[in-house]
């Protein structure tokens, strides 16, 4: 095969035109361009500057964390393309909920769609997702995340994840990438090779997959495979060990067998490429995290992602620093020429394969036409609706009614969202204010009196999204000392536990006798929760995964 004949199979499938536009576009790269156009990085707030110094390092591609100023986001972007002297890759976590565009339509989030596991309704939100990021100018997204949620302790996966059944998250995620891919914008799958059974955060760690080579093969491995033969055009290479396959290779691997995917050739080349057949493009994940960071000094791990099998190196805190260390790193042949080449060779490619060799796609806003966003967000919705879980209520609380739950008591953990310094305020106890409830905020150290309240509900807004550590039902913090940690009200007063987020807040409170799983913590899933909590709509929710976290007594 020549250099470039791979671009012309799966999952690229170039034509004579387009692997031409790429020949004729790595002999033309400048060396600045090569080197820059081994990285994404991020583009951050409104500084015309920062764009601009990003852009002069030549970059593969941009991500972005959006404002809700469409006009700015727009004009950002095409900016960005019209600086760029190779068409950009522009980049997104497509994954719903408070990742959802501000200034497009929220939609639920993967754990969320698997509760209601419905195809359609998954090809439906997609399908939202896709027009509005490619209205925008989005090209490439990091999804859809095939972890499964294994351990429920996992901080990083829950909400992120289509749930731990496999066969449910390969017909999400196999939707997801078609809906994307036919739209014109690459999908990715992450986190390889597969997060969920560690219950840390390769934010803050590296993980370890602990599964033996036939029980990866039949889960991770098969969903991987999965993704590959559907013509996924990237994956995500993440901090994460796979040990078995290493000591397989070789017994006396030692550190080795710990080594991260991002920075490990045994399994980017020799099992994703190798075994699996993978062609499309490697992008690492976020080099800044603790998991990539804690192998080695910068100097040394940055060129291990492009010489281990990685083309794509993704983000920089100090972008001029990392350019720096990677020029000096194909100087000296710790990238060799021939890794440099096709990882540049399977960047060009899966420009080409996106028509960025036609020419980058300008805004369309119309997408955003008031009109039209009525629609997206009616349907939305309404598919959101049927996310709400019922997973247990065995004192017969509801449905709620002001006739006989007029004084409700509220304890509210807030929106916890990872990019803000406080708590987010939950809408829900103004919603419930405003269908004629009595509603008491409780704040630390207070003591609900079963002689004031008709009932209780202990509110939880927790999505696991990043550098969480560990995400559970702190007691301590909800009664505001040691002594009010042990309290327990809910054979005094009805009580329920409420979950936006996190969905395994049971293993904290088994005993609690009505508890519910709302997986996102946008209003519009809120609004959902208050029309079930009051019986104007059906909990039509199902679980996708264990809410019991394995314990017998949680269920009763």
């Amino acid at each position: 095969m020549t250099r470039f004949g791979h671009l012309r199979g799966a999952p690229f499938h170039l034509d004579d035109a387009g692997v031409a536009w790429v020949e004729q576009t790595l002999t033309a790269l400048t060396p600045a361009q090569r080197v820059g156009q081994l990285f994404v990085h991020i583009v951050m707030g409104n500084d015309p500057a920062a764009l601009q110094t990003i852009m002069g390092l030549n970059p593969a591609g941009i991500t972005r964390f959006y404002s809700a100023d469409l006009s700015y986001e727009e004009n950002l972007i095409t900016r960005a393309q019209s600086a760029a002297a190779v068409p950009l890759l522009v980049s997104a976590d497509l994954e719903g909920s408070r990742m959802s565009l501000p200034f497009a339509t929220d939609v639920p989030n993967p754990l969320a769609l698997a509760a209601i596991n419905d195809v359609a309704a998954t090809r439906e939100i997609s399908t939202i997702m896709a027009a509005q990021a490619r209205a925008i100018g989005i090209n490439w997204s990091f999804t859809p995340v095939l972890d499964i949620n294994a351990a429920f302790r996992s901080p990083i996966v829950a909400t992120r994840g289509f749930g731990s059944d496999p066969a449910i998250i390969q017909t999400h995620a196999l939707t997801q990438i078609d809906v994307f891919q036919r739209a014109g914008m690459a999908a990715t799958v992450k986190h390889w090779p597969g997060e969920g059974h560690d219950d840390r955060d390769q934010h803050l760690v590296t993980t370890i997959n602990p599964l033996s080579l036939p029980d990866w093969h039949a889960s991770h491995g098969a969903l991987y495979q999965a993704a590959i033969d559907a013509g996924v055009m990237a994956v995500m290479s993440a901090h994460i060990a796979l040990p078995a396959y290493v000591l397989a290779k070789n017994p006396d691997a030692g550190i080795e067998a710990y080594r991260p995917a991002s920075l490990s050739k045994t399994l980017n080349c020799d099992l994703l490429r190798g075994d699996l057949g993978f062609n499309g493009l490697i992008v690492s994940d976020a080099t800044p995290m603790a998991g990539f960071g804690a192998w080695g000094p910068r100097s040394q791990t940055l060129p291990q992602v492009i010489e281990n099998g990685c083309d794509i190196i993704l983000f920089s805190n100090d972008p001029a620093a990392d350019f720096a260390l990677i020029e000096a790193a194909i100087a000296d042949g710790r990238i060799s020429p021939a890794r440099h080449e096709a990882a540049l060779i399977r960047i060009l490619g899966l420009k080409a394969a996106l028509g960025l060799h036609k020419g980058a796609a300008p805004p369309d806003l119309t997408e955003f036409a008031p009109e039209k966003l009525g629609a997206t967000r009616k349907t939305a919705r309404a598919i959101t609706a049927r996310a709400p879980t019922l997973v247990k209520d065995v004192q017969g609380m509801l449905p709620l009614s002001p006739a006989k739950h007029k004084r409700l008591a509220i304890y509210s953990g807030g929106v916890v969202v990872p990019f803000a310094p406080h708590p987010l305020p939950l809408d829900l106890p103004d919603m419930l204010a405003r269908e004629g409830f009595e509603v008491t905020m409780l704040g630390e150290n207070a003591q609900p009196n079963p002689a004031k309240f008709d009932a209780m509900l202990y509110l939880f807004a927790e999505e696991t999204l990043l550098t969480r550590g560990r995400i559970f039902l702190d007691w301590a913090k909800v009664g505001g000392d040691f002594q009010r940690a042990m309290d327990r009200h809910w054979y005094d007063i009805p009580t329920a536990i409420i979950s936006f987020g996190y969905p395994y807040y049971l293993y904290d409170a088994p005993r609690v006798p009505t508890y519910i799983n709302a997986y996102a913590t946008m209003p519009s899933m809120q609004e959902a929760v208050l029309d079930c909590l009051l019986g104007r709509a059906p909990w039509a929710g199902t679980p996708p995964h264990d809410p019991f976290c394995g314990l017998g007594d949680a269920q009763f």
